[in-house]
């Protein structure tokens, strides 16, 4: 198939611009335009390659703290930009800002109309301070926030720009999707499905050789508006060693800082990757998909691949010195299941004081996790997602209640940050899960509270490919879309974020108690860090033949506990869970009936949590007591 205006180019390639448009967290370069900028440039040696960070641009001309407040959550994200594509629709778009606002105060105040004036103002100034002509080809970076603000953006350069070839691409799109698109929005000429790097390659040695390169839609994930329809085909062009990608480059993002006035300066988070895809394959509860029921974040992805331990070091200290910051953040689904402590024990030992982020599973190891803070890690996202284990087979996680608890535990001794969240609303939880989840909170609350998340449907997960299998009737596009976007348009576009019809009534009933319990047990931690900032909820200290145990209350004096022989050598045994029979095989010389017993005072005390005959103890040792070197 035939795209007359590119065959019938002769000059060179002037060069190419990679874009990505708000609501990126802004404090952080994006992870995908420094990749593609870096592996053009390798493929390419001497191509003009730029990136624009411009929700950089933006959020310092809005202001930080209005952005960050709208960047938090998708649909008053999308509301801005719905408004100011479709001006018919801002009513509507206002009446989305405002009822995605619940509960978010200084969301709720801000003044919609206003701020839209404001974006509008500051992403015109931004598209219009780059020399376009100055390229060929431009790149638009599409991820979760960033749909109406990309093709308000693309629809500017293109009114400007006729001559420009666009290509889309990103976490956002599938082939569905694109399809669409390329069907319905004449100004984009190009889009890809999947990683990236080599499919923009492919597409600009056609653009620089027409007529003698690979034609687009000959690539795998390379989709084309042609004068016929869409060109394309599926399947995924990826690369199959990480190791061989240079890496990202940043230089743009951190060249746009400096030349903030210098009261808007920070310093940044770099962003890493150590692998691709999810490693975590179980089948789904229809017997056919792999991985978490609910998500849909690996879709861009065939099969996983990780980068060797040394690589990763390599990339974070090449781009720690060539920025000069020391945060960074592993933008992987989960840092790989192998290797954890030979790739990060290392930074723990050369001297650096790196402040790093990560996400992992619950199975992660207290060796692990040590070597990970002892590198530097201080926040990390856990998979925890439910602390029901009749519901994590639901989600098909591969985790248990007792799993998550311990995960929790082990973050609260070492002294890292857990952002970790708890699904509700899932097709099919029923009342036992929520019994189960409530009687696993009051265990929970001595460590940082989870984040409720209701749960979303989106495209391509378990749960919209096998509906039935989750008791789900029917799967839509999100109702939102016919409120921000003219209705033709949502009638064309099979959009990734999805609503359904199901059991949701029932869903929101089931779990207003775990809310409740969720917001009494935040409130209580809160103000019991306030008071002693750090100091654990239930700590112990050790003292050789007996162990002091002391939890706090917001208001009330702390309960005290002494645990002296045996008692204390079975608590500290079971600082990671374990079988009965292990603890028997530990203590045979004790009686099996008067173990039994000990086990149930302490659950019964809120000490000890007990699950499947496996038995954690949940104090933590105060950090104050851990020596700088102490394997924790």
């Amino acid at each position: 198939m035939t795209h007359p205006k590119a065959t019938e180019r002769s000059q060179p390639l002037r060069g190419v611009i990679l874009v990505s448009m708000p609501w990126p967290m802004v404090t952080r370069p994006s992870i995908q335009l420094g990749t593609l900028k870096a592996y053009l440039r390798h493929r390419h040696p001497g191509l003009t390659v730029d990136a624009a960070h411009l929700y950089l641009t933006v959020a310092q001309s809005v202001g930080y703290d209005d952005y960050r407040q709208v960047s938090r959550r998708t649909w008053p994200a999308e509301s801005v930009y719905a408004a100011l594509l479709f001006p018919d629709k801002a009513d509507r778009a206002q009446a989305v800002f405002r009822k995605e606002s619940a509960g978010r105060r200084k969301l709720q105040s801000v003044d919609f109309p206003a701020l839209c004036r404001r974006v509008r103002s500051a992403t015109d100034a931004a598209l219009e301070a780059i020399d376009w002509s100055g390229y060929d080809l431009a790149g638009f970076s599409v991820c979760l926030c960033q749909l109406t603000a990309t093709l308000y953006a693309v629809r500017y350069v293109r009114r400007r720009h006729p001559h420009l070839k666009i290509v889309i691409g990103g976490s956002f799109l599938n082939e569905a999707f694109v399809r669409d698109w390329l069907t319905a929005l004449p100004e984009v000429d190009f889009a890809v499905v999947g990683e990236g790097e080599r499919p923009l390659a492919r597409l600009v040695d056609w653009l620089r050789r027409p007529g003698r390169a690979t034609d687009p839609e000959e690539v795998p994930g390379l989709f084309a508006r042609t004068p016929e329809g869409v060109a394309g085909r599926g399947g995924f062009e990826q690369i199959r060693r990480l190791d061989e990608l240079p890496p990202p480059d940043f230089d743009d993002y951190f060249h746009t800082l400096a030349g903030l006035p210098p009261a808007d300066r920070f310093f940044p988070t770099l962003c890493l990757e150590a692998s691709r895809g999810c490693w975590w394959r179980k089948k789904d509860a229809a017997g056919t998909g792999r991985g978490c029921a609910f998500c849909n974040l690996n879709l861009q992805w065939e099969g996983y691949r990780a980068k060797s331990a040394k690589r990763v070091r390599s990339e974070l200290r090449h781009l720690s010195a060539r920025h000069r910051v020391l945060s960074a953040a592993f933008m992987d689904n989960a840092l790989p299941p192998d290797g954890i402590v030979e790739t990060f024990s290392p930074l723990g030992e050369d001297g650096s004081d790196y402040s790093l982020f990560a996400e992992i599973r619950p199975s992660v190891s207290r060796q692990e996790l040590a070597a990970l803070r002892r590198a530097g890690v201080e926040e990390v996202q856990t998979g925890i997602e439910a602390l029901s284990t009749s519901l994590l087979h639901k989600l098909n996680k591969g985790t248990t209640a007792i799993q998550s608890l311990q995960i929790m535990k082990i973050c609260e001794e070492l002294g890292i940050a857990n952002r970790a969240n708890l699904i509700v609303h899932f097709p099919g939880s029923d009342a036992d899960d929520v019994a189960e989840t409530l009687r696993v909170l009051p265990f929970a609350r001595v460590y940082r509270p989870l984040h409720i998340v209701p749960f979303w449907l989106g495209r391509g997960s378990a749960v919209s490919r096998h509906p039935e299998a989750y008791g789900v009737r029917s799967v839509f596009n999100h109702p939102h879309y016919r409120h921000l976007l003219p209705a033709e348009l949502v009638r064309r576009l099979r959009f990734p974020l999805l609503s359904y019809r199901g059991d949701r009534v029932r869903q929101r009933k089931l779990w207003r108690p775990v809310y409740r319990a969720v917001h009494r047990w935040t409130d209580r931690y809160e103000r019991m860090m306030r008071q002693v900032p750090g100091e654990p909820v239930l700590g112990f200290r050790d003292g050789g033949t007996f162990l002091l145990l002391h939890r706090r209350h917001p208001d009330a004096p702390a309960d005290q506990h002494r645990l002296v022989g045996a008692s204390r050598d079975i608590y500290l045994f079971c600082r990671e869970h374990r079988s009965l029979a292990e603890i028997e095989k530990r203590f045979s010389r004790l009686h099996s009936g008067s173990i039994r017993s000990y086990l149930s005072l302490m659950e019964e005390k809120k000490l000890m949590f007990s699950e499947n005959g496996r038995h954690l103890s949940l104090a933590v040792r105060r950090r104050s007591r851990l020596a700088p070197n102490q394997a924790f």
